[in-house]
């Protein structure tokens, strides 16, 4: 709605111009045209990704009125200062209570020091650190990981924290909301955050409420107001849940029915996730409580002892949960994906719902590939967004070209985020290969190294492969020319999706 209406306001100003002041409108549009440009250096001149850049510059030359409107709603990286004011006050007290104990990191660096260096970017970008004492299981399908959820659920004794981005009524949710309203009833601390935008087609209006009626504490995190405001831009996309302070459970794994296929939406819903046992499950507990006490400020601050884990296991290699968020300019994800691609010596498996990279990230695959590295990166056949599909496509041949191979799964649509390589660290989390994820979400994921969780990814992807068509190397001779403009048109303006 706000699109079309930007488009009119643009096609009324234009029409205004040559029927009412056609004896002025040469002087009205070049200054319009002085305008963008203005607004065009400007953009130019700020410390953003290039690809970024380039779009919205087009857009704006092009159409001076409605692209600096479009820009400055949708476009602008910056949070509201009001905004990223009250989220930074929340997320630095809990990054103080973080630990900063490097011992794990030091003893990773006896075995690797490759990775230990990934550990510490990971650790000095988002303060969330390494440990040990953890036990994880991977999920390969979202089924497994719903009925896991329940039994874990329903052994919860002191409180319940979940966040995701998507949240509907189903067969998903019914068992999830019985069991969140006994444990209220019984007096636990359960707490639900979801985001709004990413609801706002699946959840009535002020579905928050009929939570709290039953004892739930609920929120509703950055609230779409139908009005002009950049804050709409900066959504959560995060999926964590937190039992106790010692379970925890992350993952590309929203609560809505064709997640666990009992809603064949596009064909077989392939999505991951993992459960986490002991120590780092407090580094989900942080990033919750982040965004939770932004959205709805609590008593919380000072007795945050009654959260930590209580129960340690043995130890199954190190583990790592963070967060990245639009707050500090750092595309932690994505420079963890191109750290691993960099140190790669033998493979790096890759699977991912949209394939919209920049320059910097092809770059990164092209010369791993070129290295020898066997890196393979599969993406779905059935699209849940033909635009966003037909971009990701258009990015095919330039990677084939440079040796990366391609799969498509067959089956329908594979909504899991992974990165796996070499047999001893993997990336199980919630962020896309694309550029509202590196860019303007709050997204976690768990980083595993030297753990039993990565054998388990590669093993999945592998037989994941068995599903997949291979795309071939001489991809682009197979697609019509219509397509061909089609794609280089979406490519170009691949930034804003």
């Amino acid at each position: 709605m706000i699109f079309a209406l930007l488009i009119i306001v643009q096609l009324a100003i234009l029409f205004g111009t040559i029927c009412f002041l056609e004896e002025y409108s040469g002087r009205i549009y070049g200054f319009l045209t002085f305008f963008g440009i203005c607004v065009t250096l400007w953009l130019v001149s700020k410390d953003d990704n290039p690809s970024y850049k380039l779009a919205w510059v087009v857009l704006i030359l092009i159409l001076p009125v409605f692209g600096v409107l479009f820009y400055l709603i949708f476009g602008n990286k910056s949070m509201p200062q009001k905004m990223h004011k009250r989220i930074s006050q929340s997320m630095e007290y809990e990054k103080s209570l973080l630990s900063n104990d490097f011992t794990h990191n030091d003893e990773l660096s006896k075995i690797d020091a490759q990775l230990a260096s990934l550990s510490r970017y990971i650790s000095n970008t988002t303060y969330y650190p390494m440990w040990k004492n953890t036990q994880a299981e991977y999920f390969s399908v979202g089924e497994t990981m719903w009925q896991r959820m329940i039994e874990e659920l329903e052994k919860a004794e002191k409180f319940i924290f979940m966040e995701f981005f998507i949240l509907e009524e189903g067969k998903m949710w019914e068992p999830i909301f019985e069991i969140l309203k006994q444990k209220a009833a019984e007096g636990l601390d359960v707490r639900f955050l979801y985001d709004d935008l990413g609801c706002i087609q699946t959840l009535p209006s002020n579905y928050y409420k009929k939570m709290m009626d039953f004892g739930i504490k609920a929120a509703v995190f950055n609230p779409f107001e139908p009005h002009l405001n950049s804050s709409m831009n900066f959504r959560d996309h995060r999926k964590i849940v937190v039992i106790d302070g010692n379970v925890g459970f992350c993952g590309g794994i929203n609560i809505a029915d064709e997640y666990i296929n009992a809603y064949e939406k596009h064909g077989h819903w392939k999505d991951t996730g993992v459960f986490l046992r002991g120590s780092a499950v407090w580094n989900l507990t942080s990033m919750f409580l982040s965004l939770w006490n932004f959205t709805c400020p609590t008593e919380d601050e000072g007795d945050y002892l009654r959260f930590h884990p209580t129960l340690w296991t043995e130890s199954d290699g190190f583990v790592q949960p963070f967060g990245d968020s639009p707050l500090n300019g750092i595309n932690v994800l994505e420079c963890a994906y191109m750290q691993i691609l960099s140190r790669a010596t033998k493979y790096v498996y890759i699977t991912t719902p949209y394939l919209i990279i920049d320059n910097e990230m092809a770059t990164c695959l092209s010369i791993a590939a070129r290295s020898g590295t066997d890196v393979r990166i599969i993406t779905p056949h059935v699209p849940d967004k033909w635009y966003v599909h037909e971009t990701t496509q258009s990015f095919y041949q330039s990677l084939l070209d440079a040796g990366v191979c391609i799969y498509e799964y067959t089956p329908g649509f594979i909504h899991s985020k992974m990165f796996v390589s070499d047999d001893d660290v993997a990336i199980v989390g919630t962020a896309n290969m694309d550029y509202r994820s590196f860019f303007l979400h709050f997204e976690c994921g768990v980083c595993f190294y030297n753990a039993k969780a990565v054998a388990d990814v590669r093993d999945d992807i592998l037989k994941t492969l068995e599903h997949c068509r291979q795309v071939p190397k001489n991809y682009n001779k197979t697609v019509p020319i219509y397509k061909k403009i089609l794609r280089s048109f979406l490519r170009l303006f691949s930034p804003m999706m």
